[in-house]
């Protein structure tokens, strides 16, 4: 392939504006609709819970929201997470103004995603049964279950290419149309789930065929904006290939955080087991303390994504010095997102309680466990930070060994040892902590040490 900057100067009148302009500015803008739209799923997923729950039933809220979500957190999200690697080698390609390769990267990746996502489909059809089997799934819920998932399975094609497709934008500078194509997404699915469940009364196949259809519309709508634009990553059909030469580095930087997806899932299934032994009462304050600070996590993640966004293009432009005073700002972004969340959160969440339940033994363990997390969100800050900036310069897997080690396998670690020895609820929420100190000390330390600015050599000389 080719080396160096082709087609360099007439890249000038496409560029975004990523590369040029004050850095914070362009960063914040860049992330406020990630951000919103990364909020409003959140909403969306609060809204779809109420009606499940209410006009279907508390067996088809277990069926939405048990088993059948770990296996989709799991396996699902693993095939997400790996569209962010065509993301970082798009950014880096069109930041150094390679508009045959980004036509090429693009095709490529649409097409093998859209591929992986009908042989996902596939398996999940046929393998539904069993997987929630083995997760023990309560035999009431489990008809409803299987129901479920073998619908969410047949969008399944739908959810890989809408989000390669929005990585895609998103890697090119253009947070704004998957922001509204999302926000067209979400409420679509409320409009179908208030059709399909409370006037046509189709219940839990009525959830789930809301949720394809909505994933449809998505999917169609940014297949729609990347074929009509006239910018250098429109997408062509003659470009719809499996011998992208770089496929390999898409799955290179992009199965990495696939791994780390895997491995959240996997140690959040050993600490619910540790929370289910505490009994009902803590059960139900864990996962109301994911009501409440939901919106830090999601605003944590939509600015992640939007540094290595920035810091690909950048760094495929050669702007070394941006990319610098990017980690610098977007540091400082984040611990003040952080610190204002925090403290939101934390004036809240005491009224915000007494509005979702009544119970006062579960209003006085969640405050108590908000406690242990929400004053110290600055360590993830950093791992977020850090570990993004790191993506965007393509060293995917070093990050992913840190972050497998220090929280994922720490936690386990420590939930089979230490909580085993003081079972108790401080003990078990000590774990997070501990683990983003731990892992925010060693990236730390990794990054001012390695040589990631040199890492996306490896991209652009394919």
């Amino acid at each position: 392939m080719h080396s160096g900057r082709k087609n360099s100067i007439a890249a000038r009148d496409w560029h975004r504006d990523l590369i040029t302009g004050t850095v914070w500015k362009r960063l914040i803008v860049f992330f406020l609709p990630i951000a919103a739209g990364t909020c409003i799923q959140q909403l969306y997923n609060t809204v779809d819970g109420l009606i499940v729950g209410r006009f279907v039933g508390t067996v088809a809220l277990a069926a939405v929201g048990g088993s059948a979500s770990q296996i989709i957190a799991v396996l699902i999200g693993f095939f997400v997470a790996v569209t962010a690697g065509a993301s970082v080698v798009i950014a880096q390609l069109y930041g150094a103004g390679r508009s045959d390769a980004v036509r090429l990267a693009t095709g490529n990746a649409i097409a093998i995603f859209a591929l992986m996502g009908a042989l996902l489909m596939v398996v999940g059809l046929a393998a539904t049964p069993a997987m929630l089997r083995l997760l023990r799934t309560p035999a009431d819920t489990l008809s409803a279950s299987v129901l479920y998932l073998r619908i969410y399975f047949l969008g399944v094609p739908f959810i890989l290419v809408l989000n390669i497709e929005s990585n895609m934008l998103r890697a090119v500078g253009d947070s704004y149309s998957p922001f509204v194509y999302m926000v067209a997404g979400c409420v679509t699915n409320i409009v179908l789930d208030v059709a399909f469940v409370v006037v046509f009364h189709w219940g839990i196949a009525g959830v789930a065929a809301a949720t394809v259809a909505a994933q449809l519309i998505n999917m169609l709508l940014l297949t729609q904006k990347l074929m009509r634009t006239e910018e250098p990553y429109r997408l062509s059909v003659r470009e719809l290939q499996f011998k992208g030469a770089y496929l390999a580095s898409m799955f290179r930087l992009g199965i990495p955080s696939g791994l780390q997806n895997t491995m959240y899932g996997i140690s959040n299934l050993i600490v619910q087991i540790g929370v289910n032994s505490l009994g009902t009462v803590v059960v139900a304050s864990w996962a109301m303390t994911t009501k409440i600070d939901g919106v830090f996590w999601a605003v944590s993640n939509a600015l992640g994504a939007a540094i290595t966004s920035f810091v690909g293009q950048n760094l495929g432009a050669g702007k070394e010095d941006r990319v610098k005073l990017c980690v610098k700002q977007g540091l400082f972004l984040g611990f003040g997102i952080t610190v204002v969340l925090s403290t939101l959160i934390m004036l809240v969440a005491r009224p915000l309680l007494h509005i979702l339940t009544k119970d006062p033994a579960v209003i006085s363990t969640t405050w108590e466990m908000l406690w242990y997390f929400v004053p110290f969100y600055f360590t993830w800050t950093l791992i977020e930070i850090l570990s993004a900036v790191l993506r965007g310069s393509g060293d995917a897997v070093r990050p992913v060994v840190i972050i497998g080690l220090g929280i994922c396998s720490f936690r386990i670690l420590w939930m089979v040892t230490i909580f085993q020895i003081i079972h108790t609820l401080p003990v078990l929420c000590l774990t997070y902590l501990c683990s983003w100190t731990l892992t925010s000390i060693i990236i730390l330390v990794y990054f001012r040490r390695s040589d990631w600015l040199n890492r996306s050599r490896r991209i652009l000389d394919n």
